[in-house]
């Protein structure tokens, strides 16, 4: 099991597919290899180490092989690039409920046909499609969506493109999303008047699953018209975690209880323990109708049957996320080893049930809930006396291990449940000090905290949404009326979470260690939760150390780092010198929900545990102050420097300060120079663009030159005033390429050895123009666009080259 949970891995690590032939090759002599070894198993010429080590082998290679067949198979259905861009016309079914936010809905299409909205051609689609359908049309006027159900069948103009995110350090992987969906194009609705209208052609049978769940959702909309509230019934019923307010995310990432407001592995187990303990008392009690059940099928092993049903239907409903595979397989296997009389160690149950993960989505290897799931299973396994609590009282990763090594509805679980409430707490307590400690460099690792306060929140927070708000949940699907109790239970909630959340050090921030540091932690954390001596569990301890304590990489005294991030159609520069650092500009709005600050910035920020000392907003556009809240709600330490006028509504709401030409300041022997705009040009009637803040970074003879939204006007004035010092190695493009920017004149008083280029992939304003690129190749420019880079990293004791966040992170899903 671990070979092929290797091989697996080994196959997601590749950064550019084989053909598929190879990967059959390899299948096929991979499992002639493990045939040979199994017929020569009782053969004396080899062994047997030797022989396990050759059958590991052939193992990891028919993992790795067949992994990667799937994956060559997957991506032939990519969307032609010749597709890319042009107006289709797609009918097909709407398979997934579709997901709500302010500026419209999202939702993914199976395809059934298509065909040019120009030339009427057919063409050949990817069988599954995201789409999204704005509410808001390009020229500010709101319009009325029509309500769109899960199993509906639609025609519907569309414009599409191969799955594209954002790739930053510390970002999510939006491409690696997708195609765990089945996802191999996205695009978005179009209604325009030239466009031909939606048409719902019919409502059908197919997506019954998803259809239930809008249904639920529906209706818990309607009986609880507070949206925030509604939202996190949702989640906790139907798993629809987009439905979760943003600021709450942020309260329950902080106080350690987000694994509690989605689906998890308790959740599962309890439900599926109540239904089968229902179907056994119902099997038990037949002969009262005479019908005498017991004697065709034992009750317990009903009672098995009937848990496990319940336990997969509501994982299904739920979205068949990793805590309910996970919870799933436990249970079926725990079902078919006592219905074979087969007892197996909890540990190799739990090792199975990974397997079974990766065997049903490889890709879950890659994604934090997968590691945290089984890791936690895995510590609370090897801890020693195991710690079992009550399972209506345990945490959700022991809960599912436990009760999924038992007999739903047995005598086990009856006893647990007598156990004394003194007991009971203090399992619990032990349970979340060891779960605490020892997750502790895995979260570390994956989100670059670790929360103090979860300890204390999770002691009450466990038995209030798995006792009180979850059953109540359950209910209103029956009688919707509960819903309102626990929409009740869940302000409660909130209004003890909201202050806790506030407190100094809820939250430890580190810097992102290396995998291996935190390999070791795991490994440490394994040896505390296994170890019986003091001296061992220290040395669990220290071995956890690195994960906490990892310093944050920074350039040298002199020396200047610059991060150009990939945040879409706008700018967000990073610059870090030895102790200080600096954001130059905050990227866009992705919507009224959503911006480049919180998405891209903060994660960012977090990954380096970096304090900003300064942030420059070059100028009021939105594609350049979008995140610019959510950037100094969190660090609002940073001093502001800024063009936009004093009335504006960001000036009037965050203190700023003027950026203006003759500003200077040093840090760590490194200089900034403010050279645009000039004190007169505020009294002027300017374009936002005109007044952009021009920054000049010097660091040992290497200059970095940040310009914003400057145009031809301001660069002809740059360069009559201040030419000498606009030669600069490093350029930012003025106006993301713009055919208003980049003069010839510019770029021969710059001279610079790199230009930077910050757009959106396919972006609708066609940055760069192709006259503007052209000038840089006659220059001999190298240059990089964010599109095909993601982010751009220059540093000044490392000069000649541009480091690209989507090489160092190459991988086959990856768009080309």
């Amino acid at each position: 099991m671990l070979a092929w949970l290797l091989g697996a891995a080994l196959q997601l690590g590749q950064p550019v597919l084989w053909s598929s032939h190879t990967y059959q090759l390899l299948l096929l002599a991979s499992a002639v290899g493990m045939t040979v070894l199994v017929l020569l198993r009782g053969h004396h010429g080899l062994q047997h180490g030797l022989r396990l080590f050759m059958l590991c082998c052939t193992v990891v290679g028919v993992s790795f092989a067949s992994v990667g067949w799937r994956a060559a198979h997957f991506a032939q259905a990519r969307l032609p690039a010749n597709l890319e861009g042009v107006d289709l016309v797609v009918t097909g079914l709407v398979a997934t409920m579709p997901q709500l936010h302010a500026d419209g809905m999202r939702f993914q299409l199976q395809v059934e046909h298509a065909h040019g909205l120009q030339d009427q051609q057919a063409v050949v689609l990817p069988p599954r499609i995201q789409l999204a359908w704005y509410a808001t049309r390009w020229d500010g006027e709101r319009i009325n969506l029509p309500q769109v159900y899960a199993g509906e069948r639609w025609t519907l103009a569309t414009r599409l493109k191969q799955p594209h995110g954002l790739v930053n350090p510390g970002g999510w992987d939006a491409e690696l999303w997708l195609w765990e969906q089945g996802v191999q194009a996205t695009g978005h609705v179009r209604d325009g008047a030239q466009d031909p209208a939606p048409q719902r052609l019919q409502v059908t049978e197919h997506h019954l699953v998803e259809q239930l769940r809008q249904s639920l959702r529906d209706r818990i909309a309607q009986e609880v018209p507070q949206a925030r509230w509604a939202g996190l019934i949702a989640g906790l019923l139907i798993g629809d975690q987009a439905a979760i307010e943003r600021a709450d995310w942020d309260v329950f990432r902080i106080t350690g209880i987000a694994h509690l407001m989605s689906i998890s592995g308790l959740h599962i187990t309890m439900w599926a323990w109540v239904a089968g303990g229902l179907v056994w008392w119902l099997w038990r009690h037949s002969d009262v109708w005479g019908m005498s059940w017991c004697l065709r099928y034992p009750a317990p092993w009903a009672a098995l049957w009937g848990g496990l049903l319940w336990a997969v239907a509501y994982a299904l409903i739920s979205g068949w996320g990793l805590p309910a595979q996970r919870t799933v397989v436990m249970l079926a296997l725990a079902g078919l080893l006592r219905l074979g009389a087969v007892r197996w160690p909890l540990r190799d149950q739990w090792l199975f049930a990974a397997v079974g993960v990766v065997l049903v989505d490889p890709w879950a290897l890659l994604q934090a809930g997968f590691w945290l799931s089984f890791v936690a299973v895995g510590i609370l396994l090897l801890s020693t006396p195991p710690v079992v609590a009550s399972p209506v009282m345990a945490s959700p990763v022991i809960a599912s291990s436990v009760i999924a090594s038992s007999v739903i509805a047995s005598p086990v679980i009856a006893s647990a449940a007598k156990q004394t409430v003194g007991k009971q707490s203090s399992h619990l307590l032990r349970e979340q000090l060891l779960i605490s400690i020892c997750l502790a460099p895995l979260t570390a690792v994956l989100f670059q905290q670790v929360s103090i306060m979860g300890l204390l929140v999770n002691l009450f927070a466990i038995p209030w949404v798995t006792l009180v708000v979850t059953p109540l949940a359950f209910i209103g699907a029956i009688w919707s009326p509960i819903w309102q109790l626990c929409a009740l239970c869940l302000q409660a909630l909130c209004a003890v979470l909201e202050p806790l959340s506030q407190v100094s050090w809820a939250v430890w921030q580190v810097a992102a260690p290396p995998w291996w540091a935190g390999v070791i932690g795991v490994v440490g954390a394994g040896v505390l939760a296994a170890a019986s001596r003091w001296r061992w569990r220290m040395t669990g301890l220290c071995l956890m150390l690195p994960c906490f304590l990892w310093p944050v990489s920074r350039p040298p005294p002199g020396h200047v780092e610059v991060i150009a991030a990939d945040i879409g159609q706008g700018n967000a520069v990073l610059v870090r010198t030895a102790r200080h650092s600096l954001l130059f500009d905050t990227g866009p709005r992705f919507g009224s929900d959503s911006d480049a600050g919180q998405r891209v910035l903060l994660p960012l920020l977090q990954t380096m545990n970096e304090r900003l000392d300064t942030l420059v907003l070059s100028h009021q556009d939105s594609d350049h102050t979008g995140g610019a809240l959510s950037v100094q709600q969190v660090q609002a330490q940073a001093q502001v420097l800024t063009s936009m006028p004093y009335d504006h509504w960001l000036a009037q709401t965050i203190s700023t300060q003027r950026c203006q030409a003759g500003q200077q300041w040093t840090w760590d022997g490194v200089q900034f120079d403010m050279l645009h705009p000039l004190a007169e040009d505020y009294a002027q009637v300017l374009s936002p663009n005109a007044r952009s803040c021009v920054l000049r970074i010097s660091a040992h003879g290497q200059v970095v030159l940040l310009t914003a939204d400057i145009e031809a006007f301001q660069e002809q004035a740059l360069v009559k005033r201040s030419k000498a010092q606009l030669r600069a190695d490093v350029l930012l493009v003025p106006h993301h390429g713009s055919k208003t920017s980049s003069t010839e004149i510019f770029l021969d008083a710059v001279q610079p050895r790199w230009a930077l280029f910050q757009m959106a992939y396919r972006n609708r304003y066609g940055h760069p123009a192709p006259q503007v690129l052209q000038r840089y190749i006659e220059r001999g420019i190298a240059f990089k666009l964010s599109p095909s880079c993601g982010a751009m990293t220059w540093r000044s004791d490392a000069p000649d080259g541009v480091a690209c966040e989507r090489e160092k992170r190459r991988r086959y899903w990856f768009s080309a």
